[in-house]
C-alpha cells in the first residue's frame, strides 16, 4: 500500500471529498463499506484492474444493455445466523437470500450472452458459481410474500384446512349471534371488538348479565361491555389450539429450511460480497460520469503526464455553476524531477499542485479520472505533502519549525519513488535564511531523485530551476491590466509576484511605491520586473496565438467548403458529359431502328414498284443519312479529343460545342435565344441551346505545369 505523510494527508488533498462523493453513488452497505476501506495500491497490475472494471462498467452505463444487479439488502445479520446451528430465519428473511441468489444468477446468464465483452468485470465473478438449488429450496416452502406455503408439508396443510374451517364455523356462529343481539337491542353502538386475541360482541352496560359468556372489558366510559358469548367459546378454543399448532408446524418448517441452508452459507456469503463489489465499481463509474473520468495509460515507472488535468472537485462546483474550468498540462520524469511554480497569490498554484496530488491518490485507488484519454501515469509508493499552515500547539511548534519538521521527514524518507507537494516553501522565516534552507531542500530531494511540485515566490529558487538538471520552472499567468489570474499554468519559465503592480492598481500611494521599490534590493526588484515584463509579454503571446488558431481553423473550414464545391461541380460536369454521350447513343440507336425500318419498306417497294429509279433514289437518301451520322461520330471522337466538356451557362468569348455535328466555335455575341458562333472564319446564326461549353484539353495540361 502507498505510505502517505503526514496522516492528514488525504484531507489535505481533499480525497476524504471524493470518497463522500462516491459513497452516494453506493446503493448497498457492502459497497459503501468498500468506500470506507478504499486503499491507495502500489501494484501495477490491481491499479490497472481496478480502473479497467470501472471504465467497462462506466460503458455499460453509456449504452443500452443493462446490467442486473439490483439487490441492495444488507443481509450480514442473515448470513451470520445461517452459520449458526439451530437458528431460525423468517419466511421474509429467506425471501431476501432467495432474491440476492436469483440476481447472481441473472448476471450469470448475463455474462453468457457477452462472451467477449466485459472481460474485467467477467474476471470479478470467474470464481463464483450459481447453485439453483439455493431459490428452489426456498421456493418450496416460502411464497413470494414470504409465507410459507400451506403445501410446505402435509401437517401445515392439514392444519390450515382444519383451522379455515373452524374460523368459518365460527364466523357463522358469531354473526348469527350478532343478529339476536341487535334484534333485542342489547348491542352497544359499536357492536363488536377484539380484546385478548378473542372475537367479542359490544353490550350495554345494563345487559351485561343478560348476555352470557366471559367479560373481556369495558370501555372509558363504562357504559359498553365487551363479552365472548358461550356459543362461541369452544369455538375460539379450537381455532386458538389450531393457530398454535399452526405456529408450531410453521416454526418447524423454517427451522428445517434454514438448516437446509446452512450448507450452502459459504455460497450465499460470496454473493452477498459479489453484489457489494458490482455495486462499488458501479458507483465509481457513476462518479466518472459527473466528471467525464477517463482511464489513462499507466506505467510501473513513476512519473506522470497530466493532459488537461482537470480538478475534480473544481470541475464539478463549476459545472453546477455553468462556469467554464481551465484545464492543467504538467509532465514530471526523471529528466524533469521537480516543477517549482511561481506567480501571485491566489493565482491558482495551489490548486494546480492539489490537482496532481488528488488524480495521483485516485488513479492508485482505482478510479478514472478528469483527464484526456493520452494522460500517462506512473506508480508511487510514498505521496508526501506540506500544504498549509502546520503549527502545532500542542507539540509547541511555530509555523516555520513546524514547515522544517516536515522538511526533515521529505530529507529521511524521500527516494526515487516519491511523490511530494511543498506549499511555499521556506515561508514563515526571515526571506534571505528562509531562502538559503528552501534551496538547500530543493537540491537534496533532486539528489535523492524524488518527484515534486513546490509553490515559492523565493527568487533563488526560480534562479535555480534554470541551473539544476531535473529542476524547472513554471508560472500561473496573470492579467496585470485586470489584475485578475488566469489560472492557467506555463512551464518553463517563472513567474512574477506582481508586489508593485498590484499595490499600484489597488491605488496604494504611488511615494509608498516608489520607496518600497528603493528600499528593495536592486537586483531582486530588477529580476522580478523582468519575470513581470517577460509574463505580460507571454500572456499577449498567448492571446496572438489563440487568434492565430482561429484563423487556421476558419481558413481549413473555408477550404473543406472550396473542395466540396469542386467536388460538386466535377460531378456536375462528369454528369452532363454522360447525359450528353447517352444522348448520342441514343441517337444513334434511333436513326438504326429508323433505317432497318425504311430499308424493309424500299425492299418491299422495289418488289411492287414499276419505276424502280425513285425506289433507288430513297435508298440513294437513307445511305446518305448514314454516313452524316458516321461523319458526326468522328467529329465526336474528335472533338473529345481535343476539348472537354465545362458546362455551365455560356458568355460570349466561351468555346463552345455543337451538341449533334460537334462543330467547335467561338461564341462572339448573345441575345435570348440566338447567338453569333463563329467557326473558322465564318459567322454562324445559331440557336444557343444546341451548344455547350468547352475547353481545350491542351491548354488545361500547360496551365496546369505553369501552376
Amino acid at each position: 500500500m502507498m505510505q502517505l505523510y503526514p496522516a492528514r494527508a488525504v484531507e489535505a488533498l481533499e480525497f476524504d471529498k471524493i470518497t463522500a462523493l462516491l459513497r452516494l453513488k453506493c446503493r448497498t452497505d457492502s459497497a459503501r463499506e468498500r468506500v470506507d476501506a478504499l486503499n491507495f495500491h502500489t501494484r501495477l497490475e490491481y491499479v490497472q484492474r481496478a480502473l479497467l472494471q470501472t471504465e467497462e462498467y462506466r460503458q455499460l452505463l453509456n449504452g443500452s444493455d443493462y446490467f442486473p444487479n439490483d439487490f441492495t439488502r444488507n443481509l450480514q445479520r442473515e448470513l451470520k445466523l445461517l452459520a449458526v446451528p439451530g437458528a431460525v430465519l423468517s419466511g421474509e428473511q429467506l425471501i431476501a437470500l432467495q432474491q440476492l441468489a436469483i440476481c447472481i444468477r441473472d448476471m450469470m446468464l448475463w455474462f453468457k450472452r457477452h462472451q467477449e465483452l466485459y472481460p474485467n468485470l467477467r474476471a470479478v465473478a470467474e470464481k463464483v458459481s450459481f447453485e439453483k438449488a439455493i431459490p428452489e429450496i426456498i421456493a418450496a416452502v416460502i411464497d413470494e410474500n414470504g409465507m410459507v406455503r400451506d403445501l410446505a408439508s402435509r401437517e401445515l396443510a392439514q392444519i390450515r384446512g382444519e383451522l379455515a374451517s373452524k374460523r368459518n364455523e365460527l364466523r357463522r356462529t358469531f354473526e348469527a349471534l350478532l343478529r339476536k343481539l341487535h334484534k333485542q337491542g342489547y348491542l352497544a353502538d359499536i357492536s363488536e371488538g377484539f380484546l385478548n386475541g378473542r372475537r367479542t360482541v359490544a353490550v350495554a352496560a345494563e345487559y351485561k348479565r343478560v348476555v352470557k359468556g366471559i367479560l373481556h372489558g369495558e370501555s372509558d366510559s363504562s357504559r359498553t361491555v365487551f363479552i365472548e358469548p358461550e356459543e362461541v367459546i369452544e369455538i375460539n378454543n379450537e381455532v386458538f389450539s389450531l393457530e398454535r399448532a399452526e405456529g408450531r408446524e410453521v416454526h418447524r418448517i423454517l427451522a428445517q429450511t434454514t438448516s437446509t441452508l446452512a450448507q450452502y452459507q459459504p455460497q450465499l456469503e460470496g454473493y452477498y460480497h459479489l453484489s457489494g463489489l458490482f455495486d462499488f465499481i458501479r458507483a465509481k463509474a457513476l462518479l466518472a460520469q459527473d466528471m467525464n473520468g477517463q482511464m489513462p495509460q499507466l506505467s510501473p515507472h513513476p512519473g506522470l503526464n497530466l493532459i488537461k488535468a482537470f480538478h475534480p472537485l473544481l470541475l464539478l462546483h463549476n459545472k453546477k455553476e455553468g462556469k467554464a474550468t481551465i484545464p492543467t498540462n504538467i509532465t514530471l520524469d526523471r529528466n524533469n524531477r521537480i516543477l517549482i511554480i511561481s506567480g501571485p497569490n491566489a493565482g491558482g498554484k495551489t490548486v494546480t499542485m492539489k490537482t496532481v496530488g488528488l488524480l495521483q491518490l485516485m488513479v492508485q485507488a482505482g478510479l478514472l479520472i478528469p483527464v484526456d484519454a493520452r494522460t500517462e501515469m506512473g506508480i508511487f509508493k510514498q505521496v508526501m505533502i506540506h500544504i498549509g499552515d502546520t503549527q502545532s500547539i500542542e507539540h509547541e511548534l511555530s509555523t516555520y519549525s513546524a514547515h522544517l519538521s516536515d522538511m526533515k521527514y521529505f530529507m529521511d524518507f524521500a527516494n526515487g519513488k516519491t511523490l511530494f507537494f511543498i506549499d511555499e516553501l521556506g515561508s514563515g522565516s526571515d526571506p534571505n535564511l528562509g531562502g538559503a534552507f528552501a534551496e538547500a531542500i530543493v537540491e537534496e530531494l533532486a539528489r535523492k531523485h524524488a518527484l515534486g511540485i513546490i509553490t515559492t515566490h523565493y527568487l533563488n529558487l526560480k534562479v535555480m530551476a534554470g541551473k539544476v538538471q531535473g529542476i524547472f520552472n513554471g508560472a500561473m499567468s496573470f492579467d496585470e491590466e485586470h489584475l485578475e489570474p488566469l489560472y492557467q499554468l506555463h512551464v518553463g519559465k517563472p513567474g512574477s509576484s506582481y508586489t508593485f503592480a498590484i499595490a499600484q492598481r489597488i491605488g496604494l500611494p504611488l511615494k509608498i511605491i516608489q520607496r518600497a521599490q528603493q528600499i528593495t534590493d536592486r537586483g531582486h526588484f530588477k529580476l522580478d520586473k523582468m519575470l513581470l515584463q517577460t509574463e505580460q509579454q507571454t500572456v499577449r503571446l498567448a492571446d496572438k496565438e489563440k487568434k492565430l488558431n482561429q484563423l487556421i481553423a476558419e481558413n481549413e473550414k473555408l477550404k473543406h467548403r472550396y473542395e466540396e464545391l469542386t467536388d460538386k461541380e466535377r460531378l456536375k460536369q462528369h454528369h452532363d458529359t454522360l447525359k450528353l454521350q447517352n444522348k448520342i447513343k441514343k441517337e444513334e440507336l434511333d436513326y438504326l431502328r429508323d433505317t432497318e425500318r425504311k430499308f424493309k419498306q424500299i425492299i418491299h417497294d422495289w418488289k411492287k414498284a414499276d419505276n424502280k429509279q425513285e425506289v433507288i433514289s430513297a435508298a440513294e437518301k437513307v445511305l446518305f443519312r448514314k454516313k452524316q451520322i458516321e461523319s458526326n461520330q468522328a467529329a465526336a471522337r474528335k472533338a473529345d479529343k481535343n476539348y472537354e466538356v465545362v458546362g455551365g451557362k455560356p458568355t460570349v468569348g466561351d468555346l463552345v460545342r455543337h451538341q449533334t455535328n460537334h462543330q467547335i466555335g467561338i461564341l462572339e455575341s448573345l441575345r435570348d435565344r440566338r447567338a453569333i458562333v463563329r467557326i473558322g472564319q465564318m459567322p454562324f446564326n445559331v440557336n444557343i441551346e444546341e451548344w455547350i461549353v468547352v475547353r481545350k484539353k491542351q491548354q488545361q495540361k500547360e496551365k496546369g505545369k505553369k501552376e
